[in-house]
């Protein structure tokens, strides 16, 4: 493949370059400046998009470009070397394509949604960082320059959450997710530094090759071993950055920023972040024997999202906890050794998920309250835009029977995949122990709610009669603009299972383009140096595999079929009533209206833990320091002045008195210590 530095520099600079001009004088340009940011991102992705077609063209799974540069050196030291390089193989490429196809749709309809804010350019300043963090992370070669700009992007979504300054509740949830994730980096950056003290260096290319070396194996890290303390630290950086149990709690409330950052931060970067350090540092996490606590945060993760999401009554917080629910199946992807699988679900869900935003962003910008100023997202006031938004409609048509997995969407090739090898994983591998079959179990039943709740909020939304007359007569028509529906329905357009399988279905059958016939699963191969992380091929393993599959795959239609059933049922043809159930099973409601209570545990515990050390730094604060350094030390000058003052007061009595204390003094210590 022919890559030159030159195309990767443009790609990596341009957002920033765009970010400069912006912070320094979006005042001052033409529609404040979102044509530089627009640009600065869309440029990058003409670029990947090339680099795109010659990897399927090439079809070459272990292709690699690799290049990096000294950036400073405290001494001929290799472990004060610093450097700084990229890191390009398949995966990257892919990453690359996603990040910049979906960012360039979500800066241009920013343009249509962001329209008459005070700070427009402001806005659009904070979408070019961000994006050009997201990109630098993904191109770099260690993990030193990877976790710069992971805090870039930390720093960048507490802006854009808090964007809303004048919004109490925007400034809470901008610390809430600043603190938050901040718990996660803080360990990551504990396993960074253990890796770069013992290995002397952090690039993933000399990570991997002391891993096959096995020069790692007798390490140790506050006496547990180098291998397993770093790995937790990879898995912790991931909980924070992609919001998995326990601290998940941070991503729901992101939705008090705006709805272009929510896309943004939820489908194309900040989450996927985590899932991408996870994929590249799997070798780590494999060796470690740490996949079953993988499994399990994702399987967790996957099921608690999904249940809250059942009883949510804002159209956004559906598709938070939705995102938090699909993040959790990629993470149990990793952990049942489904990399390809698990890479292929946040390409696809990055895709879908910002096609639901955006037209989320839609609605919401369509209905606005003449009482507040501000756009309606409560599902309650909904119903009946099917007619009003017939374009917006579509797309989130799309985009939804992909994230429920019906056939022939991106979404069924992707989940279907990590189900059917977490099947194979739990029964094929490990004997059907029931402790591997949990997390699969948890899957499976994901797989059940996500359909029922996305379609309830469809059917809320877009079919039935209008539930606030009044709003929906102020909703105008939809009419087709290139900045508002044309991004949507380029998302939902992609939402389809052809693009990554080359079939119809996303099975060996019904294969339509040939060309890219499962080009992802011959493609999207780990390369990870001379570490060989396949597993023995034999011809039984491979029937399991293969069963596990079609099992699964038969389980999943069932269960999405199910799913979709049901809402119908009870919120479309209303044959059961939500809200008699909802009354039958008021205890159940309220516990998944509390969110299983984590929010109000977590943030107890944290309060407890604040006030806990905040006791003690303040006993140290009033003892140690106040009372014995600052006032012990006036003690201390005011008793030797004391001493002094009487020694010189002019009396030869005194005088005499001292002169033969200190002889005395001085001939017992002749006496008894002097030999």
């Amino acid at each position: 493949m022919n890559i030159g530095l030159t195309e990767i520099l443009i790609v990596f600079l341009s957002p920033f370059i765009a970010y400069i001009i912006n912070a320094l004088a979006w005042k001052k340009l033409p529609r404040h400046g979102d044509f530089v940011s627009i640009l600065g991102i869309a440029i990058p992705f003409v670029i990947m998009l090339g680099l795109f077609f010659q990897m399927l063209s090439l079809s070459d799974p272990n292709f690699l470009f690799m290049q990096s540069f000294e950036w400073f050196r405290l001494s001929d030291n290799p472990v004060d070397i610093f450097k700084v390089g990229i890191y390009i193989d398949n995966l990257a490429i892919v990453m690359l394509t996603m990040v910049t196809g979906v960012a360039t749709l979500i800066h241009i309809f920013s343009s249509y949604y962001m329209h008459g804010d005070p700070n427009y350019g402001r806005f659009f300043t904070y979408l070019s960082l961000f994006t050009g963090a997201m990109i630098g992370l993904v191109l770099s070669q260690n993990l030193l320059t990877l976790f710069i700009f992971w805090e870039l992007m930390g720093f960048c979504s507490y802006a854009l959450i808090g964007f809303y300054t004048e919004k109490d509740r925007a400034g809470y949830a901008s610390m809430k997710a600043f603190l938050t994730t901040r718990v996660g980096d803080v360990i990551l950056l504990l396993g960074i530094v253990a890796l770069w003290i013992h290995v002397g260096s952090v690039s993933y290319s000399d990570i991997y090759q002391a891993l096959a070396s096995g020069s790692l194996n007798d390490k140790h890290v506050l006496g547990f071993s180098l291998i397993g303390f770093a790995a937790f630290c990879m898995i912790c950086g991931t909980i924070g950055k992609s919001a998995q149990f326990p601290l998940q709690i941070w991503l729901p409330d992101a939705m008090m920023g705006p709805t272009p950052c929510s896309a943004l931060i939820h489908a194309a970067t900040m989450v996927a972040a985590g899932v991408y350090l996870l994929l590249r540092m799997y070798p780590l996490i494999h060796t470690a024997h740490l996949d079953l606590l993988v499994a399990y945060i994702g399987a967790i993760t996957a099921f608690i999202a999904a249940s809250i999401a059942l009883v949510q009554k804002d159209l956004k917080a559906v598709l938070a906890y939705s995102t938090v629910s699909q993040l959790g199946y990629m993470v149990l992807g990793i952990g049942v050794a489904a990399y390809n699988a698990s890479f292929m679900h946040l390409i696809t869900h990055a895709i879908f998920k910002a096609c639901l935003f955006l037209s989320a962003g839609s609605v919401i910008h369509s209905l606005h309250d003449d009482e507040t100023g501000d756009g309606v997202q409560e599902l309650a006031r909904m119903g009946g835009l099917r007619k009003k938004l017939p374009l917006t409609h579509l797309a989130m048509l799309l985009a939804t029977l992909a994230i429920s997995g019906v056939p022939f969407f991106s979404g069924f090739v992707s989940k279907d995949r990590i189900l059917g090898d977490a099947l194979f994983w739990s029964q094929g591998i490990n004997g059907g122990s029931f402790l591997y079959l949990i997390p699969t179990i948890l899957g499976f039943i994901s797989a059940v709610l996500t359909p029922f709740y996305m379609f309830r909020m469809m059917i809320l939304a877009f079919y039935g009669e209008t539930r606030d007359k009044k709003l929906y007569d102020h909703c105008h028509h939809e009419h087709f603009a290139w900045n508002s529906n044309l991004p949507l329905l380029i998302l939902g357009f992609l939402s389809l299972g052809v693009f990554f399988s080359g079939s119809l279905t996303g099975q060996s059958w019904g294969v339509i383009l040939p060309s890219i016939s499962e080009w992802f699963s011959k493609l999207m191969v780990p390369v990870f140096g001379s570490i060989n992380m396949a597993t023995a091929t034999t011809e039984v393993l491979e029937h399991a595999q293969h069963s596990a599959h079609h099992t699964a795959t038969l389980v999943s239609l069932a269960l999405a079929a199910t799913g979709i059933g049901f809402a119908f049922l009870f919120y479309f043809w209303k044959i059961f009533s939500s809200e008699n159930l909802s009354k039958s099973l008021h205890g159940i409601y309220n516990f998944l209206s509390e969110k299983w209570y984590l929010d109000k545990i977590l943030m107890t515990m944290t309060y407890k833990v604040s006030r806990f050390f905040y006791s003690i730094a303040k006993w140290f604060d009033n003892v140690f320091i106040d009372a014995i350094l600052v006032d012990g030390s006036a003690v201390l000058v005011n008793l030797g002045n004391i001493i002094l003052r009487y020694m010189q007061s002019g009396h030869i009595q005194r005088y005499v008195t001292v002169m033969v204390v200190g002889v005395v003094s001085y001939l017992m210590y002749l006496a008894y210590f002097v030999k």
